[in-house]
Protein backbone atom coordinates (compact mmCIF):
# COMPACT_ATOMS: atom_id res chain seq x y z
CA UNK A 1 0.00 0.00 0.00
CA UNK A 2 1.87 3.34 -0.51
CA UNK A 3 2.14 5.30 1.70
CA UNK A 4 0.14 8.99 1.56
CA UNK A 5 2.50 12.33 1.00
CA UNK A 6 0.70 13.70 3.19
CA UNK A 7 1.82 10.80 6.27
CA UNK A 8 5.16 10.98 3.77
CA UNK A 9 5.70 14.92 4.65
CA UNK A 10 4.87 14.04 8.40
CA UNK A 11 7.50 11.85 9.18
CA UNK A 12 10.98 11.86 10.94
CA UNK A 13 14.15 11.54 9.09
CA UNK A 14 14.46 7.57 9.84
CA UNK A 15 10.59 6.74 8.97
CA UNK A 16 11.07 8.73 5.49
CA UNK A 17 14.11 7.53 5.07
CA UNK A 18 12.82 3.80 5.80
CA UNK A 19 9.40 4.92 3.19
CA UNK A 20 11.24 6.10 0.35
CA UNK A 21 15.19 5.26 0.41
CA UNK A 22 14.85 2.07 -1.82
CA UNK A 23 13.56 4.71 -4.73
CA UNK A 24 17.06 4.67 -5.64
CA UNK A 25 19.16 1.17 -5.85
CA UNK A 26 20.73 0.48 -2.65
CA UNK A 27 21.76 4.24 -2.16
CA UNK A 28 19.41 5.76 1.20
CA UNK A 29 21.45 8.33 1.53
CA UNK A 30 19.78 10.01 -1.23
CA UNK A 31 16.51 10.22 0.59
CA UNK A 32 18.24 10.94 3.91
CA UNK A 33 19.91 14.11 2.33
CA UNK A 34 16.35 14.88 1.07
CA UNK A 35 14.63 14.96 4.01
CA UNK A 36 15.79 18.60 4.75
CA UNK A 37 13.54 19.71 2.33
CA UNK A 38 10.27 18.93 3.04
CA UNK A 39 7.15 19.53 2.71
CA UNK A 40 6.89 18.09 -0.90
CA UNK A 41 3.91 19.98 -2.69
CA UNK A 42 3.64 16.61 -4.99
CA UNK A 43 5.15 13.34 -5.60
CA UNK A 44 6.51 14.87 -9.19
CA UNK A 45 8.15 17.94 -6.37
CA UNK A 46 9.59 14.81 -4.43
CA UNK A 47 11.08 13.11 -7.37
CA UNK A 48 12.39 16.47 -8.38
CA UNK A 49 14.01 16.84 -5.40
CA UNK A 50 15.55 13.65 -4.63
CA UNK A 51 17.22 13.98 -8.04
CA UNK A 52 18.16 17.41 -7.07
CA UNK A 53 20.54 15.27 -4.15
CA UNK A 54 21.81 13.17 -7.25
CA UNK A 55 22.13 16.31 -9.33
CA UNK A 56 24.62 17.90 -6.48
CA UNK A 57 26.29 15.05 -5.31
CA UNK A 58 29.47 13.79 -5.91
CA UNK A 59 31.20 12.36 -8.86
CA UNK A 60 32.70 9.73 -6.53
CA UNK A 61 28.89 9.57 -5.38
CA UNK A 62 27.14 9.39 -8.68
CA UNK A 63 29.62 6.50 -9.95
CA UNK A 64 28.51 4.53 -6.45
CA UNK A 65 24.96 5.42 -7.37
CA UNK A 66 25.26 4.07 -10.36
CA UNK A 67 27.61 0.63 -9.71
CA UNK A 68 24.63 0.38 -6.83
CA UNK A 69 22.81 -1.47 -10.36
CA UNK A 70 22.80 -4.73 -11.06
CA UNK A 71 24.06 -6.05 -14.38
CA UNK A 72 20.28 -6.68 -16.59
CA UNK A 73 20.40 -10.57 -16.71
CA UNK A 74 23.69 -10.87 -14.40
CA UNK A 75 24.63 -12.92 -11.42
CA UNK A 76 22.52 -11.77 -9.20
CA UNK A 77 19.16 -11.77 -11.03
CA UNK A 78 20.14 -15.69 -11.88
CA UNK A 79 20.67 -16.05 -8.18
CA UNK A 80 17.48 -14.69 -7.56
CA UNK A 81 19.03 -12.06 -5.64
CA UNK A 82 17.95 -8.94 -6.99
CA UNK A 83 15.74 -6.26 -4.94
CA UNK A 84 11.95 -7.12 -5.55
CA UNK A 85 12.01 -3.69 -7.47
CA UNK A 86 15.06 -5.37 -9.67
CA UNK A 87 13.09 -8.17 -9.96
CA UNK A 88 9.92 -7.08 -11.23
CA UNK A 89 11.30 -4.53 -13.53
CA UNK A 90 13.41 -7.02 -15.04
CA UNK A 91 10.96 -9.72 -15.47
CA UNK A 92 8.58 -6.72 -16.67
CA UNK A 93 11.11 -6.29 -19.68
CA UNK A 94 10.83 -9.93 -20.50
CA UNK A 95 14.71 -10.30 -19.35
CA UNK A 96 12.89 -13.71 -16.98
CA UNK A 97 12.25 -15.81 -20.06
CA UNK A 98 15.46 -15.61 -21.89
CA UNK A 99 17.05 -18.18 -23.88
CA UNK A 100 20.60 -19.78 -23.33
CA UNK A 101 21.62 -17.53 -26.07
CA UNK A 102 20.45 -14.21 -25.51
CA UNK A 103 21.39 -14.79 -21.58
CA UNK A 104 25.69 -15.23 -23.18
CA UNK A 105 24.57 -12.02 -25.39
CA UNK A 106 23.24 -10.05 -22.41
CA UNK A 107 26.65 -11.20 -20.71
CA UNK A 108 28.85 -10.00 -23.69
CA UNK A 109 27.23 -7.03 -23.57
CA UNK A 110 27.41 -6.52 -19.80
CA UNK A 111 31.26 -7.15 -19.79
CA UNK A 112 31.73 -5.02 -22.80
CA UNK A 113 30.28 -2.43 -21.17
CA UNK A 114 31.47 -2.88 -17.26
CA UNK A 115 35.41 -2.65 -18.57
CA UNK A 116 34.62 0.51 -21.22
CA UNK A 117 33.06 2.51 -18.31
CA UNK A 118 33.73 0.76 -14.90
CA UNK A 119 29.99 0.58 -14.12
CA UNK A 120 27.01 -1.74 -15.09
CA UNK A 121 24.73 -0.44 -17.70
CA UNK A 122 21.68 1.26 -16.36
CA UNK A 123 18.27 1.23 -18.21
CA UNK A 124 14.79 2.00 -17.63
CA UNK A 125 13.75 -1.49 -17.62
CA UNK A 126 10.01 -0.21 -17.21
CA UNK A 127 10.15 1.31 -20.60
CA UNK A 128 12.22 -0.87 -22.66
CA UNK A 129 11.60 -4.50 -23.36
CA UNK A 130 14.47 -7.23 -24.38
CA UNK A 131 15.13 -6.22 -28.16
CA UNK A 132 15.49 -2.48 -27.44
CA UNK A 133 17.77 -3.04 -24.50
CA UNK A 134 19.84 -5.53 -26.12
CA UNK A 135 19.69 -2.75 -29.47
CA UNK A 136 20.62 0.15 -26.70
CA UNK A 137 24.03 -1.75 -25.34
CA UNK A 138 26.07 -1.08 -28.90
CA UNK A 139 24.39 2.55 -29.26
CA UNK A 140 25.85 3.31 -25.83
CA UNK A 141 29.09 1.39 -25.70
CA UNK A 142 29.94 3.91 -28.28
CA UNK A 143 29.31 7.21 -26.04
CA UNK A 144 31.94 9.05 -23.86
CA UNK A 145 32.33 8.21 -20.27
CA UNK A 146 31.50 11.12 -19.50
CA UNK A 147 27.88 10.41 -21.82
CA UNK A 148 27.22 7.65 -20.21
CA UNK A 149 27.68 8.73 -16.70
CA UNK A 150 24.77 11.03 -17.74
CA UNK A 151 23.14 8.69 -19.75
CA UNK A 152 22.77 6.59 -16.64
CA UNK A 153 22.09 8.77 -14.38
CA UNK A 154 19.04 10.33 -16.73
CA UNK A 155 17.73 6.19 -16.91
CA UNK A 156 18.08 5.86 -12.88
CA UNK A 157 15.84 8.90 -12.86
CA UNK A 158 13.06 7.55 -14.80
CA UNK A 159 13.31 4.28 -12.43
CA UNK A 160 12.88 6.34 -9.42
CA UNK A 161 10.42 7.93 -11.05
CA UNK A 162 8.56 4.75 -11.47
CA UNK A 163 9.69 3.53 -8.11
CA UNK A 164 8.37 6.33 -6.41
CA UNK A 165 4.67 6.00 -7.83
CA UNK A 166 4.31 2.44 -6.64
CA UNK A 167 5.58 3.62 -2.97
CA UNK A 168 4.11 6.83 -2.79
CA UNK A 169 0.48 8.31 -3.02
CA UNK A 170 0.29 11.59 -4.64
CA UNK A 171 -2.69 12.89 -2.41
CA UNK A 172 -2.48 16.42 -3.39
CA UNK A 173 -5.81 16.83 -5.07
CA UNK A 174 -7.08 16.01 -1.69
CA UNK A 175 -8.99 18.83 0.17
CA UNK A 176 -8.84 17.15 3.49
CA UNK A 177 -12.72 16.85 3.78
CA UNK A 178 -14.07 13.72 5.56
CA UNK A 179 -15.28 11.02 2.86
Amino acid sequence: MPVSLRVLNAMDRAAFVAAVGGTFEHSPWIAERTWDARPFASRDALHAALCATVATATTEEQEGLIRAHPDLVGRAARAGTLTPASTNEQAGAGLDALSADEVALFDQYNAAYRERFGFPFVICARTNKKASILAAFPVRLQHTREAEVATALAEIAEIARFRLADTVADDTTDTGAPS
